[in-house]
């Protein structure tokens, strides 16, 4: 083999895995919601909401979830557990989003972030990657919505 080809061999290796890398960074970005595929949902990012609405709403749920997040959050194994961290988010509410934080242990009373979060959603990451159909399952806000709606109380 001359110089020549295996300098070709050489490139296409690394242009074989540099396309790998492409391909993984993609679908971890589509999994987590980072880019959209196009055509595949067509929610409107504008999160807007109004402040004394959220502190009405957040109060409110505070008292009746304060007793609950270490028992539900137990009760829950740890794939269940990102599932609605996952469609939580997909949902775009920020309600839906802090109730399932406070019903997963993540965020106290005092809507404080727990120190179990970030080591979550670290993990939840890899997570992502190994979950990638149950991701498509729940692509659109309504979907998202419902499956949070149906395991809220798991």
């Amino acid at each position: 083999m001359d110089r020549n080809k295996k300098i070709a061999i050489g490139c296409g290796g690394a242009g074989c895995l540099g396309l790998i890398v492409i391909v993984i960074v993609c679908v971890v970005l589509l999994s987590t919601g980072y880019i959209t595929m196009p055509g595949g949902s067509n929610y409107n990012r504008n999160e807007n909401f109004n402040a004394t609405n959220k502190n009405t709403n957040s109060n409110s749920n505070v008292n009746e979830n304060a007793n609950s997040n270490s028992s539900t959050s137990s009760s829950l194994s740890d794939d269940d557990k990102h599932k609605l961290f996952q469609a939580a988010g997909m949902t775009r509410d920020n309600d839906v989003i802090q109730k399932v934080l406070r019903k997963l242990g993540f965020l106290t009373a005092d809507n404080n972030v727990s120190d179990d979060y970030a080591p979550f959603v670290k993990g939840h990451m890899e997570w992502a990657t190994n979950n990638y159909r149950f991701i498509q399952s729940v692509n659109t806000v309504e979907k998202a919505r419902a499956y949070v709606d149906a395991h809220m109380n798991d």
